[in-house]
């Protein structure tokens, strides 16, 4: 049985059981317990390459021992050897042999509720989790952003709230561009499920990764901060699943909360790689910890800002932002300037409609720029959609391949990009056009004529486009608005 299935037939065995109100209770229930399984198949293979290992945990609550057995303890006996055992001693866990795990143990579960009242129901979802997921297969492993997908899809708020899985292409072909070396520390600012991470990751041991000190270097090299716990729990247990032993450089916290000016320079990273939200608006007084000119409570524009000063001279990142950023203006238009003025914006992938469905039609952009040297031009590549393809779903998913047009045209930093050409996708503009534009971004590509299509799903696409932009633009103008408002009070 694939993933996918597994946590379909999970959740119709929730469904049944009184204590769970919710899908977001489902999810929040499933992760504890996916957490604890991922953990046990990962300890099985710490322990065949290393005799001296041992585990945080008592033998008695380690996952092979209370639940792969099917047959093993269940109704009342179970859950209250969940509720009145398991859970209290995972929570006040004492730290043996591996010191560090023991204590990010004890912190997963502070923030872990057992939602079930059956214990019946408890262990039907143990075995369909036992029987139908094994993360020690590298297939399984790469599953598991799938799987958040599906969970994330399951949330009907997930959009409103700004919260987008990004596809796995779109994520490896970020990293492959910024390329970040063994010893760079690479940050994602708003991680997530760690998706950025985990090709990081991958990125560094296909390339650069050849010993165990190597491994030890990189282990050291991965940093992440995610403000909600269902997304932080899911991305430590994705670290976990990715060989990273002891993912406390994980943090659980909101870095737009931590004022601009108390970073320091042993903070800065070389590499960024992220898909900040966007759409949402951040609670009250949080843009008081940037300078006046930036203030503003749209999520994604702060993101940028801190994202250039956590950078250091040098650093390289590769950033997601929504169209409604290229041609923003008032505070839009200061981030860009000192986005250009104070980095080099050397490219903007621009993206086709659906790459985000089902979570918005708004239209993306990958920006990618290197901190220390101002712009002298940007150029501009708009992807395509393979042949055959009018908008991408399920069943035609984008593809790491579709990126090897861009990958070919991409040359070299090091030379100014000197090897790329305009083609028919291809342009660029120089920081003086940029400039007399009021730094708007939104340059269209000048090979292509106005087009005018009558087909139906071309014009629905638009339609939903255009109502994601109005939303959006709606968003920033009641942000615009009540910033006047506090001015004037």
């Amino acid at each position: 049985m694939s993933i996918s299935s597994t946590i379909k037939s999970i959740q119709v065995i929730m469904r049944k059981d009184v204590g769970v109100d919710g899908d977001a209770q489902r999810i929040g229930q499933l992760v504890w317990m996916l957490f604890l399984k991922i953990l046990d198949d990962r300890e099985q293979e710490w322990e065949l390459l290393d005799d001296s290992y041992r585990s945080p945990l008592p033998e008695v609550y380690r996952w092979r021992n209370w639940a792969a057995d099917p047959e093993g303890i269940t109704g009342d006996e179970l859950k209250e050897f969940i509720d009145n055992d398991l859970f209290p001693k995972l929570r006040e866990l004492q730290p043996r042999y591996s010191k560090p795990m023991g204590f990010f143990i004890r912190g997963i579960f502070e923030d872990a509720y057992n939602y079930m009242k059956s214990g019946q129901l408890l262990r039907q979802v143990i075995n369909k989790i036992q029987q139908g997921v094994d993360f020690n297969r590298a297939q399984e492993r790469h599953a598991f952003g799938d799987m958040y997908e599906q969970l994330l899809r399951d949330l009907q708020n997930a959009g409103n709230a700004g919260e987008f899985y990004t596809p796995r292409p779109v994520t490896e072909f970020m990293v492959r561009m910024v390329d970040p070396k063994l010893d760079e520390k690479v940050m994602d600012p708003a991680c997530g499920t760690g998706g950025f991470l985990t090709c990081t990751i991958e990125h560094k041991r296909q390339r650069y990764a050849q010993t165990a000190e190597d491994e030890r270097v990189l282990q050291a090299s991965i940093f992440g901060v995610e403000k909600k716990p269902l997304p932080h729990l899911l991305a430590t247990t994705n670290m976990i699943l990715h060989g990273i032993e002891v993912p406390n450089q994980i943090q659980h916290d909101n870095t737009l909360a931590r004022p601009l000016t108390s970073w320091t320079p042993k903070e800065r990273v070389d590499c960024i790689v992220a898909n900040p939200p966007f759409g949402g608006m951040e609670e009250d007084g949080i843009e008081n910890s940037f300078p006046a000119a930036f203030r503003t409570r749209e999520t994604a524009d702060l993101f940028l800002v801190l994202i250039m000063h956590l950078l250091k001279p040098g650093g390289r990142a590769a950033v997601v932002l929504p169209d409604g950023f290229l041609f923003g203006e008032g505070i839009k238009s200061r981030i860009k300037e000192k986005l250009l003025t104070e980095c080099n914006l050397h490219t903007i992938v621009r993206l086709p409609n659906g790459v985000f469905n089902p979570y918005t039609g708004i239209k993306t952009n990958l920006l990618f720029f290197t901190k220390g040297t101002p712009t002298k031009e940007v150029w501009f590549y708009e992807h395509q959609y393979p042949a055959g393809v009018k908008n991408y779903s399920k069943t035609k998913p984008m593809r790491i391949e579709e990126f090897a047009v861009e990958e070919a045209w991409w040359g070299s930093e090091a030379d100014g990009f000197a090897a790329r050409q305009e083609n028919e996708f291809a342009w660029k503009a120089s920081l003086e056009e940029l400039r007399a534009r009021s730094w708007n971004l939104d340059c269209k590509n000048p090979h292509v004529g106005e087009q005018t299509s009558h087909d139906p799903e071309h014009l629905l696409r638009d339609y939903a486009r255009l109502q994601g932009e109005i939303s959006e633009l709606r968003d920033q103008l009641k942000a615009a608005l009540a910033e006047a408002l506090e001015r004037q009070v």
